[in-house]
């Protein structure tokens, strides 16, 4: 093993995690929604990026992470007579990045690779680690199941993830993505994908690799078909994307099958009974330290259970998911966690997502039962304000008061009005995403925000869309 250069070592009280704390007393004044001053917005996503800085992360004697190579992390456990790879990032290309500078601090041969699910940008990089000897690859017994079956609706969800994720937005307009850098290797996609060839039983497997010691324990939430990894010797963790330094993303507004709340904060909760030493997330820094990883992870289920149990209290009242979107909010010990700030995930989000996956669309409303079609109710709207002429100037009120919000659902009612300014409707609808895309630090609401923006400036959405 050599050592060219040294890792970064994380302690307890690293500059990242330090000065995320410091923002979240900031955070705290955001409630349940993620908007604030355009100027606090972005100083607080810039202090997130500290924490997908690139470089390779030494968590224990035999284990490094490589961090901000892509948007997900890789690690490298190094055994005896092989090291062990767990998750390969999104393609050959930055998976190669990684692997090289793994190879600063270990030559041996790859022995095996373990896929913590499979979502795109933890396995398309599997054959960048491949020598001439092939590993053996692990993953659950469901695995391949992390997007459900909605291909029918593959195309719109493409759209969406690209406006997610700010894939097409300028370098001017990016910031990060929440748990991931912005800029990233995306044009080899899956191409270095190597498919499993050990089957993880429901029960979970106990193996020794290379001689190091490795429990994997089969752990679904942010996807059926996710596993953690556990090394008893080192206390290491390897959470996947049940944990990262963001509230979780208990819905992802690309489109998601429901992702069972329940599952994934007792996951979460049975990873902090082990009290690790350190634990890895799927995205982000590690964090070091029994006290500091174990807090993390059960305030981690916590949170996740406290928007659950919230949300199930509001339903049973005959609360609905508006209401309840903007009443819920993370308990006020948990609120300024600096690995529960709302930088990726969202809880008005998650809510919505509780109520529609334990009751579908309905809230129970009758007057929710038939309502208006779009454009009658439109110039219904249009009447109560006075006439089209008279809406028209309400929406650019709005939008000259910054009451974005209010100036979008206008614009959206404009746009249907047969007499109206439809190019004036599109205009205002454009500057309000804009007004609040400043002041989002979620990062997938931000990027969402100015990449519909961008779609409608350049005529790329129809009119019956924008």
């Amino acid at each position: 093993m050599t050592r060219n250069s040294l890792p970064i070592r994380l302690g307890t009280n690293s500059r990242a995690l330090g000065l995320l704390c410091i923002v979240a007393l900031t955070a705290g004044t955001a409630r349940a929604q993620t908007q604030v001053e355009p100027e606090t917005a972005l100083r607080m996503l810039n202090a997130q990026q500290q924490q997908f800085e690139k470089g390779v992360v030494q968590v224990a004697d035999n284990v490094f992470t490589a961090v901000g190579f892509h948007g997900a992390n890789t690690s490298m456990i190094v055994g005896t007579d092989g090291v062990i790879i767990i998750d390969t990032l999104f393609g050959p290309a930055s998976a190669t990045d990684a692997a090289e500078a793994f190879r600063q601090y270990s030559d041996k041969p790859v022995k095996a690779i373990l896929y913590t699910h499979s979502h795109g940008d933890h396995i398309g990089g599997a054959s960048a680690f491949v020598g001439d000897q092939q590993p053996d690859i692990y993953a659950t017994e469901r695995f391949g199941s992390a997007e459900g079956v909605n291909k029918a609706v593959d195309p719109i969800k493409l759209a969406r993830n690209v406006r997610q994720f700010g894939r097409k937005l300028s370098p001017a307009e990016s910031t990060n993505r929440g748990v991931a850098p912005a800029g990233t290797k995306d044009n080899d996609r899956g191409e270095g994908f190597l498919p499993p060839t050990v089957t993880v039983p429901n029960d979970g497997l106990k193996t020794t690799i290379a001689g190091v010691e490795i429990e994997i324990h089969i752990s679904p939430g942010e996807t059926d078909d996710a596993m953690f990894i556990w090394l008893p010797k080192e206390k290491v963790l390897f959470a996947g994307d049940n944990f990262y330094s963001s509230f979780p993303n208990l819905y992802a507004i690309r489109g998601t099958a429901y992702r069972d709340v329940l599952d994934w904060s007792e996951s979460v909760g049975k990873m902090a009974a082990l009290k690790p030493h350190a634990v890895v997330p799927g995205h982000t820094m590690p964090i070091k330290g029994q006290q500091a990883a174990t807090t993390a992870l059960k305030d981690y289920s916590e949170a996740i259970r406290s928007v659950y149990d919230q949300t199930v209290r509001g339903i049973n009242a005959g609360k609905g998911p508006d209401q309840l979107a903007h009443e819920v909010k993370l308990p006020e010990h948990l609120k300024d966690k600096p690995y529960l700030i709302q930088f990726y995930g969202s809880v008005p989000h998650a809510v919505r997502a509780i109520y529609s996956g334990l009751l579908g669309w309905y809230d129970g409303n009758p007057t929710t039962l038939n309502p208006l079609e779009p454009k009658l109710k439109a110039q219904k709207m249009s009447e109560l304000a006075g006439g089209t002429q008279k809406l028209t100037e309400q929406m650019q009120s709005a939008l000259t008061k910054q009451d974005y919000q209010w100036a979008l659902e206008l614009a959206d009612h404009v746009k249907w009005l047969d007499d109206a300014d439809r190019k004036l409707a599109r205009k205002v609808k454009i500057e309000a995403l804009r007004g609040l895309a400043a002041r989002e630090y979620n990062a997938p609401n931000r990027n969402y925000y100015l990449s519909y923006a961008n779609e409608l400036e350049s005529g790329q959405l129809s009119e019956l869309w924008f």
